[in-house]
């Protein structure tokens, strides 16, 4: 009996350190943890995706995009905030950038890189040196599209209607004169 037990209890400790797509999320913060901690790198990805600028926000129509080698980024949160610097490494796996310029001192005296989340910095200026990438900041949405569209077609047809509201109308008697 007691080797039955310890097969069960072997599979529901393998069962729980594999990664799980079926995931949808949790109030608990050790299951969120251990869902970052446990994905694969193509979702790890979506953990460094950083919010863009008010400028480039509108130019692209996009909130927020994934952190590039050589973006430049300001810091919004911590000792480090107002400071502005290039993206030195993306570490995907611990799911942390790093900020040329931002560093801090050991104890020997000797400088190191300081790790930083994604949330606490936002993108100033891209790298546009990838084609991939120009190809997918040129894609709008197809909300964005049909928005834009919208208000285009309800601009033309105020300006329609001023136009027409200006123009005098002709009365009944000067059509059946012509």
């Amino acid at each position: 009996m007691a080797d039955s037990s310890k097969i069960s209890h072997d599979s529901i400790l393998k069962m729980k350190k594999e990664f799980s797509t079926k995931w949808k999320g949790s109030k608990r913060p050790g299951k969120r943890r251990k869902y970052a901690a446990l994905a694969p790198l193509h979702i790890k990805k979506r953990f460094v995706r950083i919010n863009l600028s008010k400028e480039l926000r509108k130019k692209y129509g996009k909130r927020n995009l994934g952190v590039r080698k050589s973006d430049k980024v300001k810091i919004m949160t911590g000792e480090f905030r107002k400071k502005e610097g290039k993206v030195t490494n993306v570490l995907l796996k611990k799911g942390k950038i790093t900020v040329e310029g931002i560093q801090r001192k050991k104890r020997d005296g000797s400088k190191i890189d300081v790790k930083m989340d994604p949330s606490n910095v936002q993108i100033i200026e891209l790298d546009m040196n990838d084609k991939n990438r120009e190809k997918m900041l040129k894609n709008k949405p197809l909300e964005k599209v049909f928005k834009e569209n919208k208000k285009e077609t309800n601009i033309k047809q105020k300006e329609n209607r001023q136009a027409d509201a200006k123009m005098p109308s002709a009365s009944v008697a000067d059509l059946e004169k012509k």
